[in-house]
């Protein structure tokens, strides 16, 4: 029978939080990165120039139907080959693990984020974007100052510039926000440093 043993977890686990703050900057490098270029491509998606269109849309159905593992594995194993190839190098040349993880993960994301705006772009009435273009704004400014700010969110700091602006409460919406913002970085700090002494025991 196994004998299960459970230590092993305790004992790994500076190891395992390196691991873990690893995958959370790759993480959070991936999706900013993705959300960037998935913009991008969603505005070129959505654009009537073919130059601009059918590259976007073939880059986004390809890295849609192929899976990441195999994406990792040509951007490790080729790219370097092919750089060796424009560069004329006698050796292939490093990309290294880490650079590839990044970079990868980043394209990958990049093609779902895509679909994700450009699916919430059409999804903006037909108005928005006549009202902008009777107002003499180009494409690109319509994307810039129209859509994109439609889609945008409402943190806490900009419900609190709307209120401020709506009730003329400047200072004592901003300084509620203030509050809030440091209450949470204060308390998320604490945390790290307990978590911190507690690994380093």
């Amino acid at each position: 029978m196994y004998d299960f043993d459970f230590d092993v977890i305790q004992r790994s686990l500076p190891y395992l939080w390196k691991g873990l703050q690893y995958t959370a900057t790759l993480t959070l490098v991936a999706m900013v990165g993705g959300i960037v270029i998935g913009t991008l491509l969603a505005m070129a998606r959505l654009s009537s120039i073919k130059i601009l269109y059918w590259p976007a849309s073939i880059y986004v159905n390809l890295l849609r139907s192929t899976p990441l593992i195999l994406v990792i594995f040509w951007f490790y194993f080729l790219v370097p080959l092919i750089a060796q190839w424009i560069t004329n190098s006698p050796t292939p040349v490093s990309i290294g693990a880490d650079r590839s993880a990044f970079i990868t993960f980043t394209i990958f994301e990049a093609a779902y984020y895509c679909e994700i705006i450009r699916a919430g772009i059409q999804s903006i009435p037909r108005g928005q974007v006549a009202a902008g273009y009777a107002l003499g704004l180009t494409y690109g400014q319509s994307m810039r100052h129209v859509m994109v700010y439609v889609l945008s969110v409402t943190d806490l700091l900009g419900a609190a510039s709307k209120v401020a602006q709506r009730d003329s409460r400047l200072v004592e919406m901003y300084s509620f926000a203030a509050v809030c913002y440091f209450a949470v970085s204060y308390t998320l700090s604490l945390t790290v440093k307990r978590l911190q002494k507690r690994f380093a025991q």
